[in-house]
């Protein structure tokens, strides 16, 4: 029996928008419902839970931050934002409530259906299990979460423990945007959340480690002001 096709539940006020995501999921084959405002999305992401939901954060009876932590409380569905807020306060805010990703309006279709295959990669590891005993490749990376083991075009890299943890973090979450203080809560523990120059200094070992050329990185991404993403496709 054939598997139905992701569903993509759409919360945007914006007539205009709605139709352009309309038109771009269908031409992708995916599944589309939509909300016009937080109190239905919620309610139809009760009722049908979706594999994504599309958020926009300026809605007319909530804002939309309100809407993450809502659904946050219940459901870990990939969640990708959607704003014409792009200050980095409003992406750390959007992804410190609990979204996966943040795209600033306006986008390309190219562009969403990417992070839309990221947000459905991810939740596919996690309903697997997670990521333990997987393999992570991209491009001449090769991260053998089993093994605890990294290889750079078949040659072994070898990396100290918090250096490990801080890449295994990033492969757990490939493609998605981490804050600075997800990070660091993860890799160091909640009391390191401040500690910025820790993750700066351990950042620029792996990327000498694992880069060709650490200034242009092609794995380790800066999202300025943000935090970090590790390159998935």
């Amino acid at each position: 029996m054939t598997e139905p096709t992701p569903l993509i539940l759409v919360i945007e006020d914006d007539p205009a928008m709605r139709r352009f995501l309309r038109a771009s999921l269908a031409a992708a084959d995916y599944r589309f419902a939509e909300a016009d405002t937080g109190d239905m999305g919620l309610k139809l992401a009760a009722m049908q839970p979706p594999d994504v939901v599309l958020l926009d954060l300026g809605l007319p009876d909530m804002d939309g931050l309100e809407v993450i932590r809502r659904l946050r409380d219940w459901t870990p569905v990939p969640i990708v934002v959607l704003s014409a807020r792009g200050s980095e306060k409003d992406k750390v805010a959007a992804l410190d409530a609990g979204a996966d990703d943040y795209l600033t309006k306006p986008f390309s279709v190219g562009e969403l259906l990417a992070r839309l295959r990221v947000a459905l990669r991810h939740a596919a590891t996690a309903a697997a299990g997670g990521a333990e005993g997987a393999v992570f490749l991209v491009g001449k990376l090769k991260v053998d979460l089993g093994a605890r083991r990294v290889f750079l075009a078949d040659a072994e890299v070898h990396l100290t423990p918090i250096e490990y943890r801080l890449l295994a973090t990033l492969v757990g979450h490939a493609g998605r945007v981490l804050t600075h203080r997800m990070i660091l809560a993860e890799v160091w523990g909640p009391d390191y959340v401040e500690e910025m120059h820790y993750l700066r200094v351990f950042m620029a070992n792996l990327r000498r480690k694992l880069e060709a050329d650490p200034a242009r990185p092609r794995y380790l991404i800066t999202e300025q002001g943000v935090g970090y993403r590790l390159a998935d496709e």
